[in-house]
């Protein structure tokens, strides 16, 4: 039997909601696959621990997470209680920076029964691999100055090695797909990280003769999601440009409260971490009407990752066959409860 150590750290808001509601779903899954089992411990690290404690988890947090297969993340931030930037660096972005989580992987799909704000949607079923550990969000720069002569400065930070790598892993999901990569740059415009991708992107492209590669100015591709996003199947972009164009993804499949999001860690170093693409939602917590279906599909990321393609690829189906039949909250035109849709999930999983 495979058994898989998960920490769960539900966060703020509706990850508080959402995060159990998984966790049921796992369990369930479980219970159907004799050959798969799951402990679970929960972390209470969140805006409200900062308050308590003055950090947005123990010094020794890492190392305590360290000794887990996977982390699953549901939501960090209320800006209400602690600045987004200290509970952000706090928590997410400090777990992802020093356990090398370097590839961020998120999926848009045109699920059944929900519908898309586009105006005619097609059958879209896009993934976007975003590089996760440098780029635009580099921590290089300053300010200096008073006044009407103060400066801002940041640095953007391309290495050789992390662009490519993020590459190599989006080709390497394209030989499994419709074998199709796309590029996000800005070359005509940003005059030496852009050029600088563009050329690593086609000396990648080389080792991989059997996926057609092509780039798109990342202006062009954000109108190309929107006007014609079922011409996409694995997008390769930088740190900032994949966290827009993964945004502007779960709009075009009706709810951020849908998308799911995978934090890899390529070495097997530390766990990676899976998290949904949504918020904490704090003008709805606690009313029982967050959606479980991003951190539901996150755990379909999570199985992908530890070899249950097949698994995985169940749970997406029959989340499909909920929303299909009509089980949907608020944010996608339903009057459902969070739970009402876990329990529907669990249901078809059990049969």
């Amino acid at each position: 039997m495979k058994h898989v150590s998960i920490a769960a750290i539900p966060g703020d808001g509706v990850g508080k909601e959402v995060v159990p509601e998984a966790i049921r779903v796992l369990k369930a899954i479980s219970d159907v696959h004799g050959g798969l089992s799951f402990t679970f411990q929960d972390f209470p690290w969140s805006c409200e621990y900062y308050l308590e404690h003055g950090e947005m988890m123990p010094k020794d947090g890492l190392e305590q997470l360290k000794a887990f297969d996977s982390i699953f993340l549901g939501a960090v931030g209320d800006a209400n209680l602690v600045p987004d930037h200290v509970s952000l660096w706090g928590l997410l972005i400090k777990i992802r920076r020093e356990f090398e989580q370097v590839i961020n992987v998120r999926p848009a799909k045109q699920l059944s029964g929900i519908r898309s704000p586009l105006a005619q949607p097609k059958d879209f079923d896009l993934l976007v691999v975003r590089e996760n550990g440098e780029g635009e969000y580099s921590e290089i720069g300053g300010r200096i100055y008073q006044g009407e002569d103060q400066l801002a400065i940041q640095n953007a930070v391309f290495s050789r090695k992390g662009t490519e790598r993020a590459m190599r892993f989006a080709f390497q999901l394209a030989e499994k797909r419709r074998k199709h990569v796309t590029s996000a740059t800005k070359s005509n415009g940003i005059v030496h990280t852009m050029p600088f991708w563009d050329e690593v992107f086609q000396d990648v492209a080389k080792d991989y003769p059997e996926v057609t590669a092509d780039s798109q100015h990342i202006d062009a591709l954000s109108a190309f999601f929107v006007t014609r996003p079922e011409k996409f199947d694995v997008i390769v972009a930088s740190n900032l440009f994949g966290d827009i164009l993964t945004d502007l993804g779960a709009a075009i499949m009706g709810s951020i409260g849908v998308a799911p999001a995978a934090n890899i860690n390529v070495n097997g170093k530390y766990p990676s971490m899976f998290e949904p693409v949504h918020g904490s939602a704090p003008d709805i917590a606690g009313k029982g009407i967050a959606n479980p279906i991003g951190q539901i599909w996150t755990a379909k990321l999570m199985l992908d990752h530890f070899g249950e393609e097949e698994l995985g690829t169940h749970l997406l189906e029959i989340i499909e066959s909920v929303t299909a039949d009509g089980f949907l909250t608020a944010d996608i035109g339903g009057a459902y409860q969070t739970q009402e849709i876990t329990n529907e999930i669990i249901t078809r999983l059990k049969k």
